[in-house]
């Protein structure tokens, strides 16, 4: 049975007005109890992220999260899987909006942020302190929780040192805390322009399918 929860679909640096923050709040705590009710039996894999996750452009089925729950479905593993992805997420606002959003025990959280602070060239130590916050906090939460974290990279358009020291955030943090790295989310995808819109940034259906397999290589044996 799939069951599954988004937050919110817009651009990858769009902001969100109060209004729209408001509404986005409501539903998803509708949702969640929703899902509550309906789970209360299985494990929930958490996917906590931006638009990558969100699957911006897509129907929300053709998202890598929707994909990885079609692959659980299949091998009738008892999890259910939680679309966290928000546009424009940034690792700061992620932090701001993980206490309200981790309102139910969760088994796997799949911590996929950071892109939107390389893009807007966002200080390095303040990407690091956010994401090591987060996986406190995540830990703190759900005791014995597993933590996945998806590495990510960016274009050198800042500089050979910032784009060096951006990517070595994520091995760094997933050593440190122990948890397992999936080493760049968007491997086999990023620069191939027949697997990304037109934006050069998003990945399409097909972008999609590559990322779900990059992302089960890790997944699978945790489960």
């Amino acid at each position: 049975m799939f069951c599954y929860f988004l937050l919110l679909i817009t651009g990858i640096s769009c902001r969100e007005n109060t209004t729209k923050e408001a509404t986005a709040t409501e539903e998803t705590e509708k949702t969640t109890n929703s899902l509550q009710a309906k789970t209360s039996k299985d494990k929930l894999i958490m996917f906590f992220g931006n638009s990558l996750t969100a699957g911006m452009g897509l129907d929300t089925e053709d998202a890598f999260p929707a994909l990885i729950q079609n692959k659980l479905d299949s091998l009738e593993l008892p999890y259910q899987v939680i679309n966290a992805g928000l546009s424009g997420e940034t690792t700061a606002s992620g932090k701001n909006r993980l206490e309200w959003v981790l309102n139910q025990k969760v088994d796997i959280f799949i911590l996929e942020l950071g892109a939107n602070d390389g893009l807007r060239g966002v200080p390095l130590n303040e990407t690091r302190n956010n994401l090591q916050d987060i996986i406190n906090f995540v830990k703190e939460k759900n005791p014995g929780v597993k933590i996945v974290l998806a590495g990510m990279q960016i274009p050198p358009n800042l500089g050979t040192d910032y784009t060096a020291g951006f990517r070595k955030i994520f091995p760094e943090l997933a050593e440190k805390n122990d948890v397992e790295l999936i080493p760049f989310l968007l491997e086999d995808v990023t620069g191939i322009p027949e697997l990304n819109q037109g934006d050069g940034i998003h990945p399409t259906v097909e972008g999609h399918k590559i990322v779900a397999e990059n992302v089960w290589v890790v997944l699978k044996d945790i489960l």
